[in-house]
């Protein structure tokens, strides 16, 4: 079928590009930059531009589609600049959805995350969460919602994988590895290829219509334990961690964290030691994907690009 996806250049979109084209299916991508080159570019990718937050500038462009996959997300917020994680999230989601509507498209796949809520403790988490309900309200014949883990994969260019920034701004450079807390908090890495085959599988797969499935790796590490693996992966073996206690390093990341000064926000600190692990039985259950695991061969990429 002909697909119409956004997020094409970050980076799981590089991989679902991919793995529609896999599948045979013909991809509209929808760009804020039409010059900057695709990951694929054949005969059965098109390029249009517009902007998700002007709704103006991609109308009709989802003419002649038959699906959508809607990847767009942010994991920081740049107010000065109008992308907050109510814009992206939630607006982006509804303008993109209304366009479908218009286009009379049926079929509906869309990124969202583990951890959204209604009661989230962040504004990322109840933003996906009211996107998720833009989708499931929307009353297309065919949807389906994925709520991923923490992803990680080669990055290919793309600057927002996880284990390529904790490598860069942690592992190291640092002898010692600073790490808020305990590092108990648990995360359930899944990889990147699982992630986008379940998006094209989704497409034709009658028994994901209405479903909103949580995707996770095969099981929880501590953030300690990850800290672990990526070292491994770097240099053959752990480094020694300092624990620092979380109070005060709330009170600064509240601070300067809000400001860009420290390489992580308070948001994304509070998710960090809420934990992001979840139960993917009907995940593995409903398609055709591997259960690879966070070790440091699955991720020896990052010698490369860390």
């Amino acid at each position: 079928m002909k697909v119409y996806l956004t997020g094409a250049t970050g980076f799981v979109g590089r991989y679902v590009l991919r793995a529609l084209r896999t599948a045979g299916h013909q991809v509209r991508c929808l760009v804020r930059q039409p010059d900057r080159p695709l990951p694929v570019e054949d005969e059965g990718v098109e390029k249009v531009a517009g902007d998700l937050l002007r709704p103006e500038t991609f109308a009709g462009t989802l003419e002649g589609c038959e699906a959508v996959v809607h990847l767009v997300g942010i994991i920081a917020e740049k107010p000065r600049q109008g992308i907050t994680f109510d814009a992206v999230h939630r607006r982006g989601t509804l303008h993109i959805v209304e366009a479908a509507q218009q286009a009379g498209i049926a079929r509906f796949i869309h990124m969202s995350a583990n951890g959204a809520r209604p009661d989230g403790i962040t504004a990322y988490q109840t933003s996906k969460w009211e996107a998720e309900e833009i989708v499931r309200r929307a009353g297309f014949a065919h949807w389906t919602i994925f709520r991923p883990s923490v992803i990680f994969g080669d990055p290919q260019g793309a600057p927002m994988e996880f284990v390529t920034q904790l490598a860069r701004r942690l592992v190291r450079p640092f002898p010692v590895l600073p790490v808020f807390g305990d590092g108990r908090y648990q995360l359930q890495p899944v990889a990147v290829d699982v992630v986008a085959s379940a998006f094209a599988q989704a497409l034709t797969r009658e028994a994901a219509h209405g479903q909103t499935y949580c995707v996770a790796g095969p099981g929880p590490l501590s953030y300690d334990e990850i800290l672990d693996i990526i070292a491994r992966a770097l240099r053959g073996k752990p480094r020694p961690k300092l624990h620092v206690p979380l109070a005060p390093i709330q009170v600064l990341v509240n601070t300067l964290g809000r400001v860009g000064l420290l390489p992580i926000t308070p948001e994304q600190l509070a998710m960090l030691v809420e934990g992001n692990t979840c139960d993917p039985t009907a995940f593995y259950r409903d398609f055709e994907v591997p259960q690879i695991p966070f070790t440091p061969e699955t991720i020896a990429y990052v010698r490369r690009v860390a």
